[in-house]
């Protein structure tokens, strides 16, 4: 989609890149930010699971954020490789899935039935969008197509969050994940008929 790369290019210049310039100077590798991101999700997933969203929204932004900060810093210092991509990639799986694990959690101490099934819903639309993506570039075919990569799907999910609005984000999660989905699929399958 045309708006992602500016709003990327926006953040790139006024807060990545200046951060990943002061985080290089540290010496900290790209590998222990992939991890700490993923530690501070498992803080997150704790503290949605008890209900304290506000909270959890917090931590879910700053997961997301060191998140962006591992590959950038990766790129600068010339450190990328196919071990850290393969951690990265497994580990914001599992992020992913602990976010809505603790929701889950929550909703299931409280009965509410609808709720279970939207985060359902949502970790399998999450799932099969990625699944489609590696299995479409596995076949050297763009797989990164579609409105809702993982980055947009965690803004929605903690804006949700934040306004106190978890279910309609969680409706909004499901919709734009299954339009993703087919996205994705239709350009993955007529992309597949052109390989010989």
């Amino acid at each position: 989609m045309s708006w992602r790369p500016s709003i990327l290019s926006f953040l790139s210049l006024t807060i990545i890149n200046p951060t990943v310039a002061l985080v290089a100077k540290t010496g900290v590798s790209p590998n222990l930010v992939t991890v700490l991101s993923f530690l501070v999700g498992l803080v997150a997933a704790y503290l949605l699971a008890q209900g304290l969203f506000l909270w959890g929204a917090l931590a879910v932004l700053l997961s997301g954020a060191l998140d962006l900060l591992d590959g950038a810093l990766a790129r600068a210092t010339g450190k990328v490789s196919p071990f850290g991509a393969l951690l990265d990639s497994t580990l914001d799986r599992l992020t992913e899935g602990a976010y809505f694990f603790g929701l889950l959690w929550f909703y299931l101490q409280g009965g509410s039935v609808l709720e279970v099934l939207l985060i359902y819903l949502t970790l399998l639309g999450s799932l099969l969008i990625s699944y489609v993506r590696a299995r479409s570039e596995g076949l050297g075919i763009q797989g990164d197509v579609g409105i809702l990569a993982r980055g947009e799907r965690l803004v929605i999910l903690a804006l949700g969050l934040l306004l106190g609005r978890v279910t309609l984000a969680l409706w909004v999660l499901v919709l734009l994940i299954l339009v993703t989905f087919l996205q994705r699929l239709v350009y993955s399958l007529r992309q597949a008929r052109n390989i010989h």
